[in-house]
């Protein structure tokens, strides 16, 4: 139902910034919330972030707290996720995904960016 494109990956240093970014299209308005997951090799896929559709209320995983934030902008229909003093162990591909209203399941998944931070 929500058609998602991530960009913004890339190969950056320890300490740098990075903005992802998340369109969506289709049935955006469905959407309960939307989320940031993120994926390294051999490691099973991890929440990120999550945004409410208003974009007033967000959570975090414990180990990009601090430093990562995520927005959106629904004029754009757009998500985002700025990252900040990247780490090595940031590298993944990342994923945005949107919940649905109905079963508050992420049922509709980005085809990845890849991000890769060196040391």
């Amino acid at each position: 139902q929500v058609q998602l494109v991530e960009s913004g990956g890339g190969l950056v240093q320890a300490g740098d910034s990075l903005r992802l970014s998340c369109a969506a299209s289709g049935r955006t308005w469905s959407s309960y919330g939307m989320g940031w997951f993120r994926q390294a090799p051999g490691k099973a896929r991890e929440f990120v972030a999550a945004i409410s559709w208003s974009g007033g209320s967000t959570n975090y995983a414990d180990s990009v707290k601090g430093r990562f934030t995520i927005s959106r902008d629904n004029a754009k229909n757009t998500v985002y996720l700025q990252m900040n003093s990247l780490k090595p162990e940031d590298t993944a591909v990342y994923y945005c995904a949107a919940q649905a209203r109905t079963t508050l399941r992420y049922d509709s998944w980005g085809q990845g960016t890849q991000v890769t931070v060196s040391s």
